[in-house]
């Protein structure tokens, strides 16, 4: 569990750094100097980038995470692992090369008549998708080999800060949205680049000769493996994207701009998840190569109790807010109700804690693809009822029903397989004192000044979480670092 700490909570410094950025960019900055039709550009290549590049991985990480220790031989070249993976990615990649081009008439096509402006910038896919999936191979390399950290600060951290600066430049008119859109890509890209070059200089870039003899041993399992993680791959990415595809096809680029700034807000509430369940992979694989169900289980449990906890204080700190932050840019007020359900989706995931990761890495990785291939049905269907009637709202809603009921059959998949059960009284407890904060909110004085109406809010509501949190002891995790802050303040007096 140390190690899972360490990286954690690195990884979790760098994520919320880049989180604040990120709001700063698509929640302030960019609702004010840009059109809501340029954010929507700007969101549907990425999605897009998405769905093509898990195609084009071919499901290579999830190989790597499950098959590594069997090849891992540092003097050997880890026996071509990354050799492997190059050579599949490069394959994958054409495969999705021939689909974007016989596809993009139907992608770019909306009801509302076909954007000229994503007409215009669809040549950037490709070379999208080629860093892109690329940077997932080589990070996965480097998760397997301890480091969780660096494509999270890459990712999260590096290219937000990026993001931010051309975004300003923007702003100042020192570009125009063309040049922008050009540079927004070239940052997309960078991680790549570096990460590579990172592992070149450690030294970890071993690209050595495949052992045909290990790889004959397990190459029905990585096919295998290989094959449900393109299914379950890309029922996740289309999962968290295909709602933007269908708000271009139903509606139009200037309401997925308002779909993408509420999105960002609720993409805040799961973000504690992305660092702990990287680096708990790793340890939930080589457990169950052990078969070490207990420390699985300790991992489920802590995980989610503790991502429970703070999606749930996430959530209730920008909801309490909403409204002031909607008062700061007006024009994208009717994205209120995508906040709340995608918030709501957020929770609900969250409160799942690493029941996904488990059964990827178990026995049973199979059944992921199926349940992910059900889920998909399921949005499409959902996006498809409620977009004609609630519009992004319907998108949204669409969404928390769909992750609702992944979580409900991984948790009884897991139960039934295993009996593993995270749940506890004290998830009750933190969903009371939810309750409790949003009705102390209702009767909290509204201010004039909006600005000091955040701050006096927020700091009653984290006041009062706090110290409910801390005197029910619903998280040991959270009261033990809780303890050895107030020791390091107290050693510092003590000098």
């Amino acid at each position: 569990m140390g190690i899972i700490a360490k990286q954690s909570i690195k990884g979790t410094f760098y994520t919320y750094a880049g989180a604040a950025i990120g709001f700063i960019n698509v929640g302030l900055l960019m609702p004010k100097f840009f059109r809501a039709d340029e954010i929507g550009l700007i969101s549907i290549l990425i999605s897009f980038t998405l769905i093509f590049s898990q195609i084009s991985g071919l499901g290579f990480s999830a190989v790597i995470t499950r098959i590594f220790p069997w090849f891992q031989d540092n003097e050997k070249k880890h026996n071509g692992i990354l050799s492997i993976g190059i050579i599949t990615t490069g394959i994958g990649f054409t495969i999705s090369l021939i689909l974007i081009f016989a596809l993009k008439d139907y992608l770019i096509y909306s009801k509302s008549g076909t954007s000229s402006l994503l007409e215009s910038n669809f040549k950037y896919l490709p070379i999208l998708v080629l860093f892109y999936v690329y940077f997932v191979l080589l990070d996965n390399y480097n998760k397997v080999l301890k480091d969780s950290v660096t494509g999270t600060f890459l990712r999260d951290f590096f290219v937000r800060v990026l993001n931010l600066l051309i975004i300003l430049l923007y702003v100042f008119n020192i570009t125009d949205f063309d040049n922008f859109v050009l540079l927004y890509v070239l940052v997309y890209i960078s991680p790549t680049l570096i990460i590579f070059t990172i592992l070149l200089v450690r030294r970890n870039l071993l690209i050595g000769k495949i052992d045909k003899k290990i790889f004959s041993k397990h190459k029905k399992e990585m096919f295998f493996i290989g094959l449900f993680a393109i299914i379950s791959g890309f029922s996740w990415i289309a999962a968290a994207n295909i709602d933007k595809y269908m708000i271009n096809y139903y509606l139009d680029l200037s309401s997925l701009g308002v779909y993408t700034v509420a999105l960002s807000f609720g993409a805040m509430i799961s973000m504690p998840a992305r660092p702990l369940r990287k680096i708990s992979s790793i340890i939930i694989a080589e457990s169950w190569k052990k078969n070490d169900k207990e420390i699985i289980m300790q991992i489920y449990r802590k995980s989610s109790i503790n991502l429970f906890l703070l999606s749930i204080f996430l959530f209730i700190g920008i909801w309490i807010n909403i409204d002031n932050v909607f008062k700061i840019i007006p024009n994208f007020a009717g994205g209120k109700y995508v906040f709340l359900f995608i918030g709501i989706s957020g929770i609900i995931e969250m409160a799942s804690g690493t029941a996904a990761l488990i059964i990827a890495n178990s026995k049973y990785f199979r059944y992921s693809a199926f349940i992910m291939i059900f889920v998909i049905l399921l949005i499409i269907i959902t996006n498809i009822i409620f977009i004609p009637i609630w519009k992004i709202n319907g998108a949204a809603f669409a969404s928390m029903i769909s992750i609702l009921i992944a979580v409900i059959i991984r948790f009884f998949f897991l139960f039934y397989k295993f009996r593993f059960q995270p749940y506890n009284y004290k998830h009750l407890i933190i969903t009371g004192i939810a309750v409790l904060l949003i009705i102390v909110n209702h009767f909290l004085p509204e201010l004039n000044n909006l600005y000091i109406d955040f701050l006096y809010r927020s700091t009653i509501i984290t006041l009062i979480f706090s110290i409910l949190i801390l005197k029910l002891k619903v998280s040991d995790d959270v009261t033990k670092y809780y303890k050895n802050i107030i020791s390091h303040i107290g050693n510092i007096f003590k000098r």
